[in-house]
């Protein structure tokens, strides 16, 4: 069934816009999360407890300020490619590379999710507590972002 026949009247470039714009609020919303996550990780230099960290713990909070820049670059690429390709009429190139960039933003994000679990419960309750809290973060995000799409595109084929 065509989106037509579902009741979306719109042309191919109306598509790619309404496409765009959800690729850009949803980046939106990540950004938002990742970039609080990111200053909360810049703070922790200057707290005193910082000094106690071993270096396992050290190299773990850099990996993560790095991972957060990552996040971050990534997910501002999208807005900068726009801006290179603006007027060009590549909306549609526009749209295929966004969503490459989003779902690269969201593997990054849950990565960057489940490293500051680890690293918080390292410093807190050991490295073990660490590793189990952030296992069960990574484990998790991936069961809700690819189960619930799967179950949704399962639904539609049956519908």
């Amino acid at each position: 069934m065509s989106e037509t026949e579902r009741g979306r009247h719109e042309t191919s470039t109306e598509r790619w816009d309404r496409n765009w714009v959800d690729i850009q609020q949803e980046l939106r919303i990540v950004q938002t999360g990742t970039q609080i996550l990111a200053g909360f990780l810049l703070t922790l230099p200057f707290q005193q407890r910082f000094t106690t960290l071993s270096d396992r713990q050290e190299t773990i909070y850099l990996v993560l300020v790095v991972l957060a820049v990552v996040v971050t670059v990534v997910a501002l690429s999208a807005v900068a490619t726009h801006r290179l390709v603006f007027r060009q009429r590549q909306k549609h190139d526009l749209v295929r590379v966004g969503n490459v960039i989003l779902l690269t933003t969201l593997i990054a994000s849950a990565l960057l999710f489940s490293g500051t679990v680890l690293f918080v419960f390292d410093v807190v309750i050991g490295d073990v507590g660490g590793l189990v809290g952030g296992a069960v973060v990574f484990v998790g995000t991936a069961l809700l972002w690819v189960s619930i799409p799967l179950a949704l595109l399962r639904t539609s084929r049956d519908g």
